[in-house]
């Protein structure tokens, strides 16, 4: 049997331009025209057509289908396994994306309902960044610290909030005098700071035991975006970061040996 061009473009759910340009590309020409010069295909034509679908549908170019279609027997298999391999790769990526958009959901579900107003009033310069949050949500997710962090900062108010930061600010203004005054990170004074960061991430967040201390202070010397979280850009010196986090694994162990020594 014979169809012209607008049956075939009906049959396969394509347009009649699509048709014309695959018959320009060589790609699918018909077998045949009628008495006034119009297409028309044969059966054959609709198998190969199929065939173009097929190939389009699993995203191979045009070039690519028809150096297929010279020889099916010959080219398809490595041609679909090659297509195997990168469609597999996209999903992966495209499911790691899904993770981050619903890590990046819960952050944002779970984080601080303020105002902006009152976003700019309570946290200052401190820049709350998605794209760390979301990390962090990613890598410690399964953490009953990091669940009880998340859950207690959504319930936090409005004053609530004004006290902690108030808190941190003073905190702050004795980190950066003890720096600049060149106390040593693993003195009394640095340690005792690092002790009142930790107590503050007890009181306000979750238990913060030494280890866990240990590692958000190494987050602060890896990631500015995590440091400036405690300390806002325009307050930084170079080597602030290592110096708290000096501070914190010093007194890490200050408190591992007074608990050996009870």
């Amino acid at each position: 049997m014979s169809y012209s061009v607008g049956q075939v473009a009906a049959f396969a759910g394509v347009t009649v331009r699509t048709l014309h340009h695959y018959d320009r590309a060589g790609l699918l020409s018909p077998s045949g025209r009628s008495g006034a010069g119009y297409r028309l295909y044969s059966d054959t034509d609709l198998a190969r057509l199929q065939q173009i679908l097929f190939y389009r549908e699993l995203g191979f170019s045009l070039d690519e289908i028809a150096e297929i279609l010279k020889d099916p027997q010959a080219n398809a298999l490595e041609h679909l396994q090659s297509r195997l391999r990168q469609l597999s790769d996209e999903i992966g990526r495209l499911q790691r994306l899904a993770e981050v958009a619903e890590q990046a959901i819960e952050v944002q579900r779970t984080g601080v309902e303020l105002t902006p107003e009152d976003r700019f009033e309570v946290f200052g310069e401190i820049d709350f960044d998605l794209s760390y949050a979301t990390e962090a949500q990613l890598k410690w997710r399964h953490s009953a610290g990091h669940q009880e962090s998340m859950a207690r900062a959504a319930a936090h108010t409005k004053e609530d909030w004004r006290q902690l930061m108030g808190e941190a600010a003073a905190w702050r203004v004795e980190l950066l005098a003890a720096f600049d005054e060149r106390e040593p990170a693993d003195g009394e004074r640095a340690m005792d700071l690092a002790e009142e960061h930790r107590l503050h991430i007890a009181r306000w967040f979750t238990t913060c035991p030494p280890d866990m201390h240990r590692r958000i202070a190494d987050d602060f010397a890896a990631d500015p975006r995590a440091f400036a979280l405690v300390v806002p850009p325009s307050q930084q010196r170079p080597g602030l970061a290592a110096y708290l986090c000096k501070a914190v694994h010093a007194n890490a162990a200050r408190r591992t040996d007074r608990e050996e020594n009870r």
